[in-house]
């Protein structure tokens, strides 16, 4: 049973500094990097089109984010390619795949610990050989905005947070979603209090800017270790 929306309180977010992990093999993307106002994006991918046909691939579907929300400029890649590389295929906690949600944790451990579970159950599904895998960089945000509040007590709260069925809470997304809802704010299921938001529209986070380098390692089992390349430094996980 979807949780009561009137039942979840609307808070104000205002992190910064917060923390998403993502993997290193998706380059930035120019249109979103260079040209710095969304309102001239449009023409340009016009233009851009009839050159070069398989811009879309990189930019993915730009009408999935409304025009006055978009944002450019310097790290507008990380805020942005959530929200347009969609797909049913790649559905997260609070969304089927009709629309990209913005994953985030309040500190680095949060989104270590999130994206570890997630790096792990890929690893296994495929059957990996265990050793060092693939490459991720911690981007650094700020976030601001009035989020639906799923942090407390309140047993209703129980089956959106759920550590592995998200149907709950996916259920959750769309109706907050469709009903004019920033996002969420929620305790993560993987790191004991710790914070996560997930944002519904990229203009909620602000000042993105690459932290470190890092590299998982698969044990076999799980993911054992990471390791930042640039110093060298190996660390255990949990």
């Amino acid at each position: 049973m979807v949780i009561d929306v009137s039942i979840v309180a609307v808070s104000r977010v205002d992190w910064r500094g917060a923390v998403r992990i993502v993997r290193s093999r998706f380059p930035p993307i120019d249109l979103f990097e260079d040209v710095a106002d969304p309102a001239d994006w449009p023409l340009l991918l016009s233009a851009e089109q009839k050159t070069n046909p398989r811009l879309m691939e990189s930019i993915g579907n730009l009408d999935l984010v409304p025009a006055g929300r978009r944002v450019g400029g310097a790290g507008a890649t990380w805020l942005m390619a959530p929200f347009v590389h969609v797909s049913a295929d790649r559905p997260s906690r609070f969304s089927q795949g009709r629309f990209g949600v913005l994953y985030a944790g309040r500190e680095f451990e949060t989104a270590l610990v999130e994206t570890v579970h997630h790096h792990a159950r890929f690893m296994a599904r495929t059957k990996e050989p265990p050793g060092w895998t693939s490459q991720f960089r911690e981007i650094v945000l700020d976030i601001d905005g009035h989020f639906h509040d799923l942090r407390g007590e309140r047993p209703g709260f129980a089956a959106a947070l759920a550590p592995d069925d998200y149907s709950e809470a996916q259920a959750l997304g769309e109706l907050l979603r469709d009903g004019a809802s920033e996002g969420l704010v929620y305790p993560s299921v993987r790191n004991p209090g710790g914070e996560c938001a997930g944002l519904f529209y990229p203009d909620l986070a602000s000042n993105p800017r690459q932290g470190r380098h890092l590299d998982y390692h698969w044990d076999g089992t799980r993911v054992d270790l990471f390791r930042e390349p640039e110093s060298g430094s190996v660390f255990r996980v949990g």
